[in-house]
């Protein structure tokens, strides 16, 4: 791949714990749209040991996973997403990009085409939970964080390259 991924790291707000590992996102990452796309998503992240896959969009209010990464493809449309939390970014993202959130990291979809829709998967199948930043989750939110295993893969390039690189830095 020859394009270099985006990288975002964003600090725990006191609501949305956020994480140590950046979130990451390739821009363009694959040509394929509509269920086209969405099959190549599936089958490129169970490749790569990321299941459990769902077909949706995402969340219009701030959420966070607190017992697994998630990655999600765009294969339609485009949307403008709040990562991070209130206090986060703003990031346009659209069909063909690839996005993995590291456990805890806030995500909220703020505006989107009628046509915007994700694939969604989690390392080795795992479960994942509904967090809203509520002031009750933690400190257990935090607690499930730091148990969340590492992936043995990158959901896009694999075993040695993306997000084993970026975070693996980050111990």
């Amino acid at each position: 791949m020859e394009n270099v991924p985006e990288t975002y790291f964003f600090e725990d707000d006191g609501n949305i714990p956020n994480s140590k590992y950046p979130l990451i996102i390739y821009k363009a990452a694959f040509s394929e749209t509509g269920n086209p796309g969405a099959q190549w998503l599936e089958q490129k992240f169970e490749s790569n040991n990321w299941t459990n896959s769902w077909r949706n969009g995402v969340f219009p209010y701030h959420h966070y996973h607190s017992i697994t990464h998630e990655v999600l493809g765009v294969y339609s449309g485009n949307a403008l997403l709040q990562l991070g939390g209130a206090n986060g970014k703003k990031i346009q993202v659209a069909a063909g990009d690839i996005i993995i959130i590291p456990a805890g990291v806030g995500h909220k979809n703020i505006e989107s085409s009628k046509d915007f829709a994700i694939v969604g998967a989690y390392p080795n199948g795992m479960e994942y939970d509904l967090m809203k930043g509520k002031a009750n989750e933690r400190p257990l939110a935090d607690e499930n964080i730091s148990k969340v295993p590492f992936p043995d893969k990158d959901p896009l390039l694999g075993k040695n390259n993306g997000l084993i690189k970026f975070w693996n830095n980050q111990d």
